[in-house]
């Protein structure tokens, strides 16, 4: 009985000890932005070569253009006006 109350102990305060390191996880960083580029900075590349320019519209409905770029194997949009994210502004 008491190794069975021992796991159970273990478990919750397992689970109790990832909760915070799940939850940033999930949102990227401790302000809650998320790390590295967003999914359509590579659709925007899908097709295209090293070099080659494209572009995509951004959940804010900006235009974001750039340049593909390798990152591991796979092909990343840089943008010429990468997003601020000290809380300032790109102009």
């Amino acid at each position: 009985m008491k190794k069975r109350e021992l796991l159970k102990g273990t478990a919750i305060l397992t689970m109790l000890l990832m909760m915070p390191i799940a939850a940033c996880a999930q949102h990227g960083d401790r302000n809650g932005r998320r790390q590295g580029p967003p999914p359509e900075a590579y659709t925007a590349c899908e097709g295209k070569s090293e070099g080659d320019t494209a572009e995509f519209e951004s959940p804010r409905g900006d235009t974001v253009t750039g340049t593909c770029e390798m990152e591991g194997d796979r092909l990343v949009l840089r943008p010429d006006n990468p997003p601020d994210h000290r809380g300032g502004n790109n102009s």
